[in-house]
């Protein structure tokens, strides 16, 4: 019992020496007056224009005061807007404190409805960290030196997902329906699905060309060529499942077969935060449900 004791104490200290590690804010140039913010959580992209700085999600509350400072060496002008590619906490976590600044808070329906929904569930539903102006298939939002375009991309990483391009400077963030170099994770329980993944990877293809830099929702800027080879990995490894579930096997019989996955797990896929293992068992409950 003594042990067992020791060993929680460790497990706990462990985890909040985690949570309490030095995050660094790194702020990277990707085109004229746009950024890409990475630090914990997801990438924020930045951009610098005549109203103030608009940004694309902002990351854990915690962070807010590193990213704010980060912020000051791109413009001394406050964030004025924000919009959420998704509702999950490390994309939105910061909202409060960012409206407290004056900043307005945009997304896709669905991420309004289920922030909303989820805080209510425990108990503290927090008004100024929920989107105040929300769209259903998309956004366009006009500025003297950029022209930008919010699409909805439907039942990928959540139901709630949307793409934001940058016309003019041919920039794209795509937040978690990208994963660049990475298994991603799709969220089953959020209306996320493996065929909706995939289009929305096929819509963002379409939006891009050799010049296109992307903005992953984790992982390090990437290019078309990066995009095109995710894509094949969801196709590649989605046709091996669909396969064996078409001979009849299991659950258990795919999500132990290593060689569905073998091709990629050699590239180094499975070294983020889903493990081959993990995304084998994401693409076959998303087939079969």
């Amino acid at each position: 019992m003594k042990r067992l004791f020791l060993l929680t104490q460790l497990l706990t200290a462990l985890l909040v020496s985690a949570q309490n590690k030095e995050v660094t804010i790194t702020i990277d140039p990707v085109a004229q007056n746009i950024y890409m913010l990475t630090g914990q959580g997801g990438n924020i992209g930045v951009f610098k224009n005549e109203k103030g700085l608009f940004i694309i999600d902002d990351q854990f509350a915690r962070l807010s005061e590193k990213i704010f400072t980060g912020l000051k060496t791109i413009s001394d002008q406050p964030v004025t807007m924000v919009i959420n590619t998704h509702y999950h906490g490390d994309h939105t976590g910061g909202n409060e404190n960012m409206t407290k600044k004056g900043a307005t808070i945009f997304a896709q329906k669905n991420v309004r409805s289920r922030m909303e929904r989820n805080q209510k569930e425990k108990g503290n539903v927090v008004a100024n960290s929920l989107p105040v102006i929300t769209f259903d298939e998309g956004l366009q939002l006009h500025f003297d030196a950029e022209s930008i375009q919010a699409f909805h991309v439907h039942n990928a990483h959540t139901d709630g997902d949307a793409l934001i391009y940058f016309a003019k400077g041919n920039v794209l963030h795509m937040g978690d329906t990208f994963f660049n170099g990475r298994y991603p994770y799709i969220d089953l329980n959020s209306g996320g699905s493996i065929k909706g993944y995939i289009k929305a990877s096929e819509k963002a293809l379409l939006l891009a060309n050799d010049d296109t830099k992307i903005i992953p929702g984790h992982g390090a800027l990437a290019t078309k060529k990066d995009l095109q080879d995710f894509l094949k990995m969801l196709k590649d490894i989605t046709a091996n499942i669909q396969k064996e579930i078409d001979a009849g096997k299991s659950e258990e019989d795919i999500i132990k077969n290593e060689t569905l996955t073998a091709n990629y797990d050699s590239k180094g896929y499975g070294s983020g935060f889903i493990n081959s293992e993990r995304m084998r068992k994401t693409i076959y409950v998303s087939l079969t449900k």
